[in-house]
């Protein structure tokens, strides 16, 4: 189909994820992306965003929407990513990123759309009202992931099906224009521990900067009076603690703290468990309250240090898009000319 058969990607192993600016956030972000995305950062190459693209395809304030882009930059700064080791960069200031999309617009399926269900969560009765962006929301992952070749991205399980949605665009792509491995088919990081963190209010939510409730989270720029205050007005149940995890099965605060105690320290939750077994909430919440100030209170400093000095933060986001820019620009024109664009 084209005059050139397109080399199939060879380069590195490169990882990508992003963070939507919409809310503060939070514990739940820390365990299950952030402190990932610093390891992740010495493993692989390693491109991490702003989703500010993703983030109006819900309403959102424009005079706050660029501050809230350089917060997302400061908590992955603050959390260990290193600008001269990875990109840091904002989705919108690199146009590639919707110039791809709207081509994978042409090459992804509506039946495959239709199944995606968080569209169908999120959208609930009135699917009508939402935006279209929502609803071709996972083909802009698809280009976000796809621009970069990333072949690995980390996921959660409300993830899991739109990076199956992205590996199939990128095989169809591969087929349809006859461009054999042009894009890789991106694997799954499963995240681990710490991935999902519960509402410290209801142990059945997940933990989301979007709950009305602000004790129902602990805020990465939380003051350590905030976090232990939030921890002991956590909900609990008036049993001990077991010795045995199979015996947490029932209840689900209880295990939501046992496994954020955990995750903060490092160790598994039976380890946990094996310490505390046969004390109350009474003795553990405090302990738990510690651990988290001593871990997540340099962070909130750091983030509001980092805050205090928005050019700085510009400059990183600045240098982040031209390298992201650099590296997408290529692949964005062999798809024109796979495609059969008009060059000029």
């Amino acid at each position: 189909m084209t005059d050139q058969a397109p080399a199939p990607y060879v380069g590195k192993p490169r990882v990508l994820s992003g963070v939507q600016p919409s809310g503060d956030l939070h514990l739940g972000n820390y365990l299950g992306a952030l402190v990932k995305f610093a390891r992740l950062q010495h493993e692989m190459q390693t491109f991490i965003f702003v989703a500010d693209l993703h983030a109006i395809t819900a309403w959102q304030d424009p005079a706050k929407l660029k501050n809230q882009v350089r917060e997302i930059a400061a908590a992955y700064l603050a959390t260990g990513l290193d600008p001269k080791v990875a990109t840091i960069f904002a989705q919108s200031a690199v146009p590639a990123h919707a110039e791809l999309a709207w081509v994978f617009n042409c090459v992804a399926r509506l039946g495959w759309l239709d199944r995606m269900t968080q569209f169908k969560d999120k959208a609930g009765k009135h699917k009508e009202r939402e935006s279209v962006g929502l609803y071709t929301y996972p083909v802009l992952q698809a280009a976000d992931i796809l621009i970069y070749k990333a072949t690995h991205v980390p996921v959660g399980e409300d993830q899991r099906q739109h990076l199956e949605l992205t590996r199939d665009i990128a095989a169809k792509f591969n087929h349809d224009f006859e461009a054999p491995g042009f894009f890789p088919l991106p694997e799954a990081l499963i995240q681990g521990p710490g991935a999902r963190i519960m509402s410290l209010r209801d142990g059945a939510v997940k933990m989301s900067k979007s709950d009305p409730s602000d004790n129902s989270r602990i805020n990465l720029t939380d003051d350590a009076d905030t976090i232990s205050q939030k921890i002991r007005k956590a909900r609990t149940d008036a049993d001990v603690l077991p010795e045995k995890l199979e015996d947490l099965a029932d209840r689900a605060e209880a295990q939501n703290l046992i496994g954020v105690y955990a995750a903060l320290a490092g160790r598994t939750p039976q380890d946990v468990l094996t310490e505390f077994a046969g004390q109350g909430f009474g003795a553990f919440k405090p302990k738990l309250a510690d651990l988290a100030v001593s871990v997540m209170g340099p962070i909130g400093g750091e983030m509001r240090r980092l805050l205090s000095d928005p050019a700085e933060i510009d400059r990183i986001l600045g240098a982040g898009a031209e390298r992201a820019r650099e590296v997408a620009a290529p692949t964005l024109a062999e798809v024109k000319r796979i495609v059969g664009y008009w060059a000029g």
